[in-house]
């Protein structure tokens, strides 16, 4: 096999959060997945406004030093590097659908969903109904423009309907509280969800991936919660900044998340209702979401992440590790998933 020329498109055109969010990711990918027998990696830096960067790596004087370029100069460098495959690292909604977009026009394939799915996943609101309809349960909901009133009864759940990482996320037990969530929410987005509080048993997340073109679901995440203390998860819970501004991912293992037993009963009903989720929503190569599991067991969809950026502190890739299928092995199966589609195409 020759070697891939594949491109990581990392950065954000909306701010330097996203910006720094898909710096923290992407390194730890180039870190983990470099192999200069089976890639040639190449990075294409965005910076908010759009201005484009093609950096040797990810460090800052790298980034500062690489000539900045407009659009139309970026897209003729990108045909100049005969890019094989690119690999989205770019977390903001222009990232996930824009700059995808980009790359079909270009005809570069990409591993991961396509934009009108992932503008889908992106609008909390229309994702659970899609799901709904495939005969997934979700939590009853109304969607809020400012000015509107709340009707949900408390306890209840108010999150902006595009955001991420439980930016805005405010549980509200008493009608009261309600002014003070939703004026929290509506900081983060132009509308917002104001959801049925389902009672807590425990919460999961499941991983799917695409495998010799059959859904193959992966071991379940589980995540530390407590009725009383911590009811739903929180930004607090996933992302965090050292004493020099850096961000780094909230760190992972049996406090904060663990593998759950696939023999445990819970996991085989999350696996059928991941599957009509993954399904419903057109997704391909892999896909992500979010379940809360009330105390009797049932499972309740919350939301979908439909993007993966293999890292070793990416959901999937632990997942899948704890299958046996490790990061490198993972990521051969993403590539060989898209250039079989490919050329088949």
């Amino acid at each position: 096999m020759s070697v891939l020329r594949v491109l990581h498109l990392v950065g954000s055109a909306v701010d330097e959060f996203y910006c720094d969010l898909s710096r923290l990711y992407a390194q730890d990918c180039l870190d983990s997945t470099a192999n200069t027998e089976l890639y040639e990696f190449h990075i294409a830096y965005i910076s908010p406004g759009g201005t484009w960067r093609f950096p040797r790596d990810l460090s800052s004087d790298a980034i500062a030093s690489a000539e900045k370029v407009s659009l139309s100069g970026a897209i003729q460098i990108l045909i100049s590097l005969k890019i094989d495959v690119m690999l989205p690292q770019m977390f903001c909604v222009p990232g996930m659908t824009f700059y995808r977009g980009l790359f079909d026009l270009l005809k570069i394939p990409y591993i991961g969903n396509t934009p009108d799915v992932m503008a889908l996943a992106a609008n909390k609101a229309k994702t659970k109904a899609v799901v709904a309809f495939s005969g997934v349960s979700v939590p009853q909901g109304e969607l809020l423009h400012r000015g509107d009133s709340p009707h949900v009864t408390t306890p209840a759940v108010v999150k902006p309907v595009d955001g991420d990482n439980s930016l805005g996320v405010v549980l509200v037990k008493n009608p009261s509280d309600y002014e003070s969530a939703l004026k929290t929410a509506f900081t983060h987005s132009s509308e917002v969800l104001v959801e049925t509080f389902i009672e807590l048993g425990r919460e999961v997340r499941c991983g799917v991936i695409v495998q010799d073109n059959q859904l193959v679901c992966l071991p379940l995440e589980e995540y530390q919660m407590d009725k009383e203390q911590q009811p739903i998860r929180s930004y607090d819970d996933k992302l965090k900044r050292n004493e020099k501004g850096d961000l780094s991912a909230v760190a992972k293992g049996n406090t904060k998340s663990w593998i759950v037993d696939p023999s445990d009963p819970i996991t085989q009903r999350v696996w059928d209702v991941a599957k009509k989720c993954h399904i419903a929503l057109g997704c391909q190569h892999y896909s992500l979401f979010d379940f809360r599991i009330d105390p009797t067991g049932k499972p309740w969809f919350l939301e979908a992440g439909l993007y993966c950026s293999f890292a070793q502190i990416s959901v999937i890739p632990t997942m899948a590790k704890t299958s046996g299928i490790s990061l490198e092995k993972l990521f051969h199966i993403m590539l060989n998933n898209l250039l079989v589609y490919s050329i088949s195409n």
